[in-house]
C-alpha cells in the first residue's frame, strides 16, 4: 500500500493588494494592455513554450484568451473583461485599462474601501446619467437614413488594430463592404419581433484586401464543380429549388464497433444494406422534387451519382459553420436521421449559380428574400487575416448593437477627458446632503472623485505611444495630441489641428492645458450635439452600448477587488 500524505492546510493571504507580487503582476498586466491600446498600439506575440500556433495581436479577446494568469486577483479582472467582450465584442482594452486604473488610484487613498465603493458608485451614476441625457456633449446620434455616421463607426474599429496592416484605400474598401454586408442582414419587411440575419466570413488568404467582396446569400466551397458546365437543377412547379439539409453522415459507414455488436444474418452484407437505405433516401428526395441536397458530413459516391442522374445537385462536407445560417436562410430543418424524412423539413431557394474566386469554386445559394450574406475576406498573410476577421466580426456586432440603441460616443480619448471634466464640475457643486447620504466627508468624496477622473484620463493617455504631449481644452473637455519633437510656440493652436475624435479644430481659443498632472477645470459648455457635414467623415467614434457597459464593468470589478480582505488557496 502506497504511503498517504497528510492533507495540507489551506493558504490564507490577507490583504492581497498590499502584497508586492500582486502589485507587480497588476502593473505588468496594465502595461501590456496600455501599450496595445489604439491605432498606434504595439503588437504582442503570444505563444506557448512547447510549440503550437503563434498569435500576433493587440486585441483584448486574443490577448486575454492566450495569457496565462496565475494570480487570483488578476483572474477576477480578466474573467470580467472577457465576459464583457463576449457580450459586446468591443471596448475590451478600454474596460481592462480603466479597471487597472481604478484599482491603482483607489488603493493609494487613505479612505476605507467600503467608503470608496459607495462614493465611486455615486460617481458612476453621475456618468451614466450624463451619457444618457440629451445634453451630453460626447454623445452622437446615429442616423440610419445615411451611412455617414455608420461609416465613421466602422472605420474607427478597422483602424484601431494595427495588426490588420491596412492602408487608407483598404480601410475605405472594407468599410463599404462591412456596411453593405450589414445592410444585407437587416430584414426588408419589419415584423413585431424582427431578427437580424448573419454575415458568414469566408477566408481567402494570400490575396489583396481590395479583392474582398460581399455576396447576398451563402457561398459553399465545392471543389468538384467544374466551371463552364451549365448548372442543371430540378425546380418545383413554382420555379423554386427545394433544398434538403442533412446533419448526419451519409457515407454508408454508420455502424461504429465501439457502440456494441450487430447480429447479421448469413449472406447479408452490412455495407450493401446501408447503401440500399441511402439509395432509398435518394429515391424519396427525387420523388419530393428536391433539387439540392447539402450534407454537413460525407456522402456516399453512389448516392451522389444517383442524385446527379436524376437532376439533383449534391454537396457534401459543408461543415458545421454553414448549417445554422443555411437552415435559417432557406427555412429547412437539418435532418439528423436517414430513417425519417418529412415534407416539412425541406426549404426553398430562388436560384443557384457558381462563383469563382481566387482559384476556388463556390456554389452561390440565392434565397427569395435574404438576410444572410457572405463576406469573401482577403488579406496578405494568415496573421493579418486572423486579426482582420476578428475586427470585421466586431464591426458587425457593433452595428447590430447600434440598431438597438442608435447612439455613439466620441473616440480618440475625448469621451474619457470630457467625462473627467464633467465629474470635476459636478463634484465641486454637490449639496451637503449628498455627503450625508453617502456617510462620507467632502474631502473623502473629492479624493475618490480625483482618483476616478485620473483613471479616466489614464485611458486617454494610453493612446499616446510615441511621446506625444497630451492636452485637454477647458471649453469642451476634449483630448488633444501634440506630436513629439514639436517646437516651442507661444500658442498651442499652432501645434494642434483637431482633437482626438476630430470634432473640434483649432480655430477658436479653447484654453488648452496639459492633461497629465493637471487638477482640471470645470466644463464650461458642452460640445456640439451633431457633427457638421464638414467633419462627419473624419469623426472617430466608439460603440455607445459597449463603452457604457465597459465603464460599469471596470468599476464594479475594481470595487470587488478592492474589497478583498483574504484569498484562500487550497494547497493539496
Amino acid at each position: 500500500m502506497s504511503r498517504l500524505e497528510a492533507k495540507k492546510p489551506p493558504l490564507f493571504i490577507s490583504e492581497p493588494l498590499t502584497r508586492d507580487a500582486v502589485s507587480q503582476s497588476l502593473s505588468v498586466l496594465s502595461g501590456i494592455l496600455k501599450s496595445s491600446y489604439g491605432p498606434a498600439g504595439r503588437l504582442k506575440q503570444l505563444h506557448n513554450g512547447v510549440g503550437g500556433c503563434v498569435c500576433t495581436t493587440s486585441q483584448s479577446s486574443a490577448l486575454l484568451g492566450h495569457l496565462s494568469v496565475s494570480q487570483p486577483v488578476l483572474r477576477v479582472l480578466t474573467a470580467s473583461v472577457r465576459n464583457h467582450v463576449s457580450r459586446f465584442s468591443d471596448c475590451g482594452l478600454f474596460t481592462a485599462i480603466l479597471c487597472c486604473g481604478f484599482i491603482e488610484n483607489f488603493r493609494s487613498l487613505n479612505v476605507a474601501p467600503f467608503t470608496v465603493v459607495k462614493i465611486s458608485k455615486h460617481l458612476l451614476s453621475l456618468c451614466m446619467d450624463h451619457l444618457k441625457s440629451e445634453a451630453c456633449g460626447c454623445r452622437v446620434s446615429v442616423d440610419f437614413s445615411s451611412v455617414g455616421t455608420l461609416a465613421c463607426l466602422v472605420r474607427s474599429i478597422l483602424t484601431s488594430k494595427p495588426a490588420c496592416m491596412l492602408n487608407k484605400t483598404e480601410v475605405d474598401h472594407l468599410t463599404s463592404l462591412v456596411l453593405k454586408a450589414f445592410i444585407f442582414t437587416v430584414p426588408c419587411h419589419v415584423e413585431t419581433n424582427a431578427v437580424l440575419g448573419k454575415c458568414v466570413i469566408i477566408p481567402v488568404k494570400d490575396r489583396r484586401v481590395v479583392d474582398s467582396a460581399v455576396f447576398p446569400g451563402l457561398l459553399i466551397e465545392t471543389p468538384e464543380i467544374q466551371l463552364g458546365k451549365p448548372l442543371a437543377v430540378k425546380r418545383t412547379g413554382s420555379n423554386m429549388i427545394k433544398i434538403a439539409l442533412f446533419s448526419v453522415s451519409m457515407s454508408g459507414d454508420g455502424f461504429n464497433p465501439e457502440e456494441g455488436t450487430v447480429a447479421v444474418h448469413h449472406g447479408i452484407s452490412l455495407e450493401v444494406s446501408e447503401l440500399n437505405q441511402l439509395l432509398d433516401v435518394g429515391k424519396q428526395l427525387v420523388k419530393d422534387e428536391v433539387g439540392l441536397v447539402v450534407c454537413q458530413k460525407v456522402m456516399h459516391p453512389s448516392l451522389k451519382q444517383y442524385l446527379k442522374e436524376n437532376g439533383v445537385l449534391a454537396v457534401d462536407r459543408a461543415g458545421l459553420a454553414v448549417m445554422e445560417p443555411l437552415g435559417r436562410m432557406t427555412g429547412s430543418q437539418p435532418i439528423a436521421s436517414i430513417h425519417s424524412l418529412s415534407p416539412g423539413c425541406y426549404g426553398t431557394l430562388k436560384d443557384l449559380c457558381i462563383e469563382s474566386f481566387a482559384s476556388k469554386h463556390f456554389l452561390h445559394l440565392i434565397p427569395e428574400d435574404t438576410v444572410f450574406c457572405s463576406l469573401m475576406l482577403c488579406n496578405r498573410s494568415e496573421t493579418a487575416w486572423d486579426e482582420l476577421k476578428r475586427v470585421c466580426e466586431t464591426a458587425e456586432h457593433v452595428l447590430q448593437l447600434t440598431v438597438k440603441e442608435p447612439l455613439a460616443l466620441l473616440g480618440g480619448g475625448c469621451t474619457e477627458t470630457h467625462l473627467a471634466s464633467y465629474i470635476r464640475y459636478k463634484s465641486s457643486s454637490l449639496p451637503a446632503s449628498t455627503f450625508k447620504d453617502l456617510d462620507c466627508s467632502q474631502t473623502q468624496y473629492q479624493l475618490v472623485a480625483d482618483g476616478f477622473c485620473h483613471s479616466l484620463e489614464s485611458v486617454a493617455c494610453s493612446l499616446s505611444h510615441d511621446g506625444e504631449e497630451i492636452l485637454t481644452d477647458m471649453v469642451y473637455g476634449h483630448c488633444w495630441f501634440v506630436p513629439s519633437g514639436s517646437p516651442c510656440v507661444s500658442k498651442w493652436s499652432d501645434l494642434v489641428s483637431k482633437c482626438g475624435c476630430g470634432m473640434n479644430d483649432n480655430t477658436e481659443n479653447l484654453n488648452w492645458q496639459f492633461l497629465q498632472g493637471q487638477s482640471g477645470s470645470p466644463l464650461l459648455q458642452g460640445c456640439p450635439k451633431e457633427p457638421s457635414a464638414k467633419v462627419a467623415d473624419l469623426l472617430t467614434l466608439d460603440c455607445f452600448a459597449a463603452k457604457c457597459n465597459g465603464l460599469q464593468v471596470a468599476l464594479e470589478t475594481a470595487n470587488l477587488i478592492l474589497d478583498l480582505s483574504y484569498i484562500i488557496e487550497d494547497q493539496n
